[in-house]
């Protein structure tokens, strides 16, 4: 993995780290469904102002439909669930279930993709599954039903991630693909018509605390703006470039990120446990992308 490939993935999990912390600010005021919806639309709406600023031809190659049903698969879902889960969980705990997509990605890719399980990510995914156990040893939550429930929301999307990333290998990254940002828009314009109704929904039966105020719309901006719409023009950009696999390890991270930003700005209970944990994941993370050694073989041919 080139250097360069790597501050992305740094970049990514930082933003997205960022992204649960937002998500718990706003949830518990204006709602799950409202949160998430809004999210996808705002992010909707940054990337169309992008690419009507930068002129991009919309030609989706006859990928447009693909590109629907993978913003139903890797934005609308996850980002409903993932805001069920800030409703009860801590930011950093989201954050560190987060950390399965990886596991996820690696045993997806072999029950339904044909992908290859070799030792080392085989012991990448069993050791940050360590890492991610200690870490939520620390965390703030006790473990009860909310806890469970916000945990089963979680994992529920970050199978999704799963599907989503070999299938976008399939349907977008080969044959020369599309333009990213026109896959990363039509995604979040399907995510945003998923959870158009839901929200709908949502605030009929349980009204938002209030809708106006800095600390739900500033929070809510920044999570369609930058963990959504500019997270998700990367995120794409990195699975044609590296693969999905070592892609989606960027979530080996992320609970770093979300524990940090859940502590200095939530006052989130922090511990040195956190540290170990940390760097049992970053371990990990180095056992998943490292180069294998037939990897190596077909370099040198």
């Amino acid at each position: 993995m080139r250097v360069t490939d790597l501050a992305r993935l740094l970049l990514l999990a930082a933003i997205w780290g960022a992204s649960f912390l937002f998500m718990r600010m706003v949830a518990p005021l204006l709602g799950s469904m409202p949160t998430a919806f809004f999210r996808s639309a705002i992010g909707m709406l940054g990337l169309l102002a992008v690419l009507l600023a930068l002129r991009v031809q919309w030609n989706f190659n006859g990928r447009l439909k693909h590109c629907l049903m993978l913003g139903l698969i890797n934005a609308g879902l996850p980002s409903a669930m993932y805001c069920l889960a800030a409703l009860v969980l801590p930011a950093g705990y989201s954050a560190i279930f987060n950390a399965t997509t990886p596991m996820m990605g690696v045993l997806i890719g072999m029950l339904f993709f044909a992908e290859k399980v070799t030792v080392s990510k085989a012991a990448g995914v069993a050791l940050g599954l360590f890492g991610v156990a200690v870490l939520t040893q620390t965390g703030p939550a006790t473990f009860d039903a909310n806890l469970l429930l916000g945990a089963l929301a979680c994992l529920v999307s970050t199978a999704s991630y799963g599907f989503a990333g070999f299938l976008t290998r399939r349907w977008l990254a080969v044959h020369g693909g599309i333009d990213n940002r026109l896959a990363a828009f039509a995604s979040l314009s399907a995510a945003s018509l998923m959870l158009l109704p839901l929200m709908l929904i949502g605030t009929t039966v349980d009204a938002p605390v209030r809708w106006t105020g800095w600390d739900i719309w500033l929070p809510l901006a920044a999570l369609g703006l930058i963990c959504t719409a500019f997270a998700y023009v990367l995120y794409f950009r990195l699975l044609s470039d590296i693969g999905p696999v070592k892609a989606s390890t960027t979530t080996f991270l992320i609970p770093v990120f979300g524990v940090l930003w859940g502590a200095l700005l939530l006052n989130e209970p922090l511990s040195w446990s956190y540290l170990y944990g940390g760097s049992l994941i970053c371990m990990a993370l180095w056992l998943v992308v490292r180069p294998t050694h037939e990897q190596g073989q077909q370099k040198a041919r």
